[in-house]
């Protein structure tokens, strides 16, 4: 018999209160990521299922697996971005990960542009800084919905939900106004962190 790893939801209440963010909003946003960890958790059990009665050639086999996809990345990708906040949006013009963003994109600021450029773009889904473990090279890319636009191999080191319910509930429509909020809280230790 297979086993399957049981996710359990993380816990980011230590971001309510943070300047810019209602409780509201974030106690919203919790429970819509603790849903993608359930649906991560019931996806794995009927896949396992139906691997273990010989159904792999079934269409809901097919479908499960196509749909496990969104789910657990909508789990993970929504730990990466609650796991970036809760700073204070400073930055240390020394740091690893300003040089680096200087390096790759001619200065600090170019990279800032790019990034909030990409998260301005009409449509839902996912800004994701991601490092190319090959070069170390640094890419500001656009994921639609979870599961398509990713960098196959490559590393995310900071991760901003553009889905209306990261903001609608505390910015209406004005996008630009949640991207300036994100940045003032943004716990720069952790993206210098992930920086390799």
């Amino acid at each position: 018999m297979m086993k399957t790893a049981e996710y359990q939801a993380g816990d980011f209440s230590m971001l309510l209160g943070m300047r810019g963010f209602s409780d509201v909003l974030l106690n919203n946003h919790f429970k819509l990521y603790q849903g993608y960890v359930k649906n991560t958790n019931l996806l794995a059990s009927k896949l396992k299922d139906l691997l273990e009665a010989g159904k792999t050639d079934s269409p809901e086999y097919a479908e499960l697996k196509r749909r496990f996809g969104f789910e657990f990345n909508g789990m993970r990708l929504h730990e990466y971005y609650f796991g970036n906040l809760g700073g204070e949006g400073v930055l240390d013009n020394k740091s690893d990960f300003y040089r680096k963003a200087a390096e790759d994109f001619g200065t600090f600021e170019n990279w800032k542009i790019d990034f909030t450029s990409v998260g301005s773009m009409r449509g839902i889904g996912w800004v994701v800084l991601y490092q190319d473990p090959k070069t170390g090279r640094l890419f500001n890319t656009w994921i639609n919905e979870h599961e398509t636009g990713h960098l196959a191999g490559a590393a995310p080191i900071l991760v901003m939900d553009v889905f209306e319910h990261a903001f609608i509930t505390d910015y209406g429509l004005d996008r630009k106004s949640y991207i300036k909020a994100f940045f003032e809280n943004i716990e720069w230790k952790v993206v210098n962190e992930r920086l390799k």
